[in-house]
């Protein structure tokens, strides 16, 4: 074995047993519902807007983007932008290093507010992004984004929006089957299903009506996908468990 394979071997062991240790991933939970309490996650940007997730999320999701080298993002979910900014600099960093030239960021949001979208279309960034305002789930703009991913080889999707069962459950049937084999539909807030209700009191998602319960309604009846539950025993700390859905076939 060589040393590159002994290191790819010892870091898989270290997961696997994360992947065990029942009493670290409880502490990982107090810690999320924690942070969630103190608005944790609306202390970041990336280069220069306001990027609503988790640190240790993001560098999941860097990850993924490397491994899967996208033509095509599809996000639902914009608020500030920062996670589209992040997306769209992604595939700036794959195509200086021989990806896809004209890979491409769709970001949808119901509300995508003015000043927002001013600062996001000034950001030099902004010539790999588009973006559409409407509801995610809404016939039309169901049919644009597929519209768009028409001729696209590798696609990965990122569902972040509206994080009621309903609505998650719709975007996945929408969205998923645009994702390409060996690429990822990421469903965040998944942990919602996992913290006391009145952690989003003021929202209309809370355990028993999140993300997660579509998640596992959505995989019933569609085996093309499973979790990687590898990426969530490697984090720990993340707001996407049983969220990362790989496609398998």
């Amino acid at each position: 074995m060589n040393p590159i394979q002994q290191f790819e071997a010892e870091r898989a062991a270290r997961i696997e047993q994360l992947g065990q240790d029942h009493a670290f991933q409880a502490q990982s939970r107090d810690w999320l519902e924690q942070s969630m309490r103190k608005q944790y996650v609306y202390n970041f940007s990336w280069l220069g807007r306001p990027i609503i997730q988790n640190p240790i999320d993001i560098m999941a999701v860097q990850e993924l983007m490397w491994t899967v080298q996208p033509d095509l993002v599809i996000e639902t979910g914009i608020a500030h932008g920062g996670s589209i900014i992040f997306s769209a600099s992604m595939l700036e960093l794959i195509a200086a290093c021989g990806g896809n030239l004209d890979a491409h960021v769709l970001g949808i949001d119901i509300d995508i507010r003015e000043h927002n979208k001013q600062a996001i279309l000034e950001h030099p960034m902004s010539k790999r992004i588009t973006m559409l305002q409407g509801s995610s789930v809404a016939p039309e703009i169901v049919a644009q984004v597929h519209a768009a991913a028409k001729d696209k080889q590798k696609v990965i999707v990122f569902l972040d929006s509206n994080h009621t069962h309903e609505h998650v459950l719709a975007e996945l049937e929408a969205y998923a089957p645009l994702v390409s084999k060996d690429s990822y539909c990421v469903v965040f807030d998944t942990f919602v299903e996992d913290v006391p209700a009145d952690v989003f009191d003021s929202r209309p998602w809370q355990p028993g009506n999140s993300p997660k319960t579509a998640v596992h309604q959505y995989l019933q009846t569609h085996p093309e996908f499973e979790i990687d539950k590898a990426m969530q025993h490697k984090l720990q700390i993340t707001v996407a468990p049983d969220g990362f859905l790989k496609r398998i076939s």
